[in-house]
């Protein structure tokens, strides 16, 4: 790629930028949420056209307009959010769109190729399952195949390991070490830099929509120093300083729900100036146990009380004005909504109150001070708070949850996978937020799949299997070989 450069309207998201990738290189692309990583893989993909700058295969120039035609020159591109059909099995979903000569599904040449694939590349999945009864790693290997089965030779994956497991994700790399291995090329979008360094052969780093830097992953890199490429300043670990926890601030008991992994016999308390943390393979409720808590699941048994006094009816309404303060997991769809101006969605849960509304009529004047407040006490990167939610990567999008959540000063803050998928810079400002909270004595219930997030912020970790609480564990007596003992399912006395 030589010269490539995007604009969407007022901002340039990427500028004048080279890049090359060889036959066996795993490059590894970074830059902070914002810094034209993906603009510039869908330039690639075709997904975008580029309003200048010229792409090369194999030395020859091409013309990239679709998705089509990157994939007929061999680029394949497996997104963050796969692209994939629930419904329909492996084989279904890899036929899409690939008829034969005649115009019928060629099977038996699918069926072969993928054969081959999980042969060569450690991708084994099997043809006749269904694809919304495969676990998250097994659909990312379906994505992957999907590319794989249509030739593709460059592999672009972007966020590869947001959602995978520690087991999953050794797995993935098997997998792109097997394909630079023979030949192929492999770009790497990643913020977990331990990941870049361990499975990349060169780094490019990009900021602002510039290429910043570009490195050998010889050994001499280390994560600050990447950091510090990316951010363009040190970065420091978050301080945890000792607080002995107040009185309670959430307790649960015995609580037991009906959801799409029930929840059994829960028990859990929150104390002021604590931090506790949930760990567990994704599907182990800890999804239905943040829905509990925000009040959209209801309990079928059990108690919940907040501050002290049951809550018979939770409801979100009610769990809000209990000053518990809400970041879901799924931040676009959930926590915002993306065709909506950003000032509205910051807006949102109290869009029928003062000041936001008097006698049932919006004040825009209002709604718009609040978001342009929040825009600049978190730095939220956007043209302003007109600007389109959707349009915001997703570290500003974080950050604006964030905002709008601590506004009206939660005594407890649930946040569920609060640091997936952003940058480095953006994870050490919501690190922050939740030690500031706690530092006030307030308490953050943190769900994350990270467990170097967990160990990093947590007073207390507690293990979620199959829909109970396993284990709850001091700081002191956690450690990641037992909590992942425990999340694998090993009981707590053997582990």
């Amino acid at each position: 790629m030589r010269g490539i450069s995007k604009r969407f309207g007022p901002v340039q998201a990427v500028a004048d930028v080279d890049l090359s990738v060889a036959a066996g290189d795993i490059l590894g692309l970074l830059g902070e949420n914002g810094a034209g990583k993906t603009s510039l893989m869908n330039v690639l993909f075709g997904t975008y056209a580029a309003d200048a700058g010229t792409i090369e295969v194999d030395g020859r120039p091409v013309a990239i307009r679709s998705s089509a035609d990157a994939l007929a020159v061999g680029i394949g591109m497996v997104h963050q959010h796969f692209e994939l059909v629930p419904r329909h099995t492996v084989l279904e979903n890899l036929l899409v769109g690939r008829a034969g000569p005649d115009g019928r599904l060629t099977r038996a040449a699918a069926l072969e190729r993928l054969a081959r694939i999980g042969c060569d590349y450690h991708l084994e999945l099997d043809p006749d399952r269904l694809v919304g009864d495969l676990a998250i790693g097994e659909q990312q290997r379906v994505e992957i195949a999907k590319s794989l089965v249509r030739g593709a030779r460059i592999l672009v994956l972007d966020e590869p390991t947001a959602t995978l497991t520690p087991r999953e994700a050794e797995g993935l790399f098997r997998a792109l070490r097997s394909m630079a291995a023979r030949g192929m090329g492999v770009i790497f979008i990643s913020h977990k830099l331990g990941e870049v360094l361990a499975l990349t052969s060169r780094i490019a780093v990009m900021r602002h929509g510039r290429m910043a830097a570009e490195r050998a992953n010889d050994g001499s890199l280390s994560k600050p120093e990447l950091a510090r490429l990316m951010c363009g300043r040190d970065l420091a670990p978050p301080e945890k300083p000792a607080m002995a926890p107040g009185a309670p601030l959430l307790v649960l008991d015995r609580v037991s729900a009906r959801g799409r992994v029930p929840l059994r016999d829960v028990s859990l308390a929150l104390r002021e100036g604590e931090i506790v943390g949930i760990a567990g393979v994704s599907g182990n409720g800890q999804r239905e146990l943040a829905d509990l808590v925000a009040g959209i699941l209801p309990p079928a048994s059990g108690t919940i009380a907040v501050a002290g006094r049951a809550v018979p009816d939770p409801s979100p309404r009610r769990m809000q004005a209990l000053g518990i303060g809400r970041v879901p997991e799924d931040r676009l769809t959930t926590g915002m909504i993306g065709a909506m101006p950003l000032s509205e969605s910051m807006a949102l849960p109290w869009i029928d109150e003062p000041p936001f509304s008097h006698h049932g009529v919006l004040d825009r004047r209002a709604i718009r001070a609040f978001a342009a407040a929040g825009i600049a006490r978190f730095d939220i990167r956007t043209s302003g708070p007109d600007a389109r939610t959707g349009t915001l990567s997703g570290g500003n999008l974080q950050k604006a949850l964030l905002a709008r959540e601590l506004a009206r000063g939660p005594r407890i803050l649930l946040a569920a996978q609060p640091t997936r998928g952003i940058d480095v810079g953006a994870t050490e400002f919501v690190h922050a937020q939740f030690l500031a909270l706690r530092r006030a004595g307030g308490a953050v219930l943190l769900v994350s799949e990270d467990l170097e997030e967990l160990f990093a912020l947590s007073d207390r970790i507690a293990v979620m299997y199959a829909g109970r609480i396993v284990a709850d564990l001091p700081i002191g007596e956690a450690s990641v070989e037992r909590v992942g003992l425990l999340m694998a399912g090993v009981e707590e006395r053997a582990a």
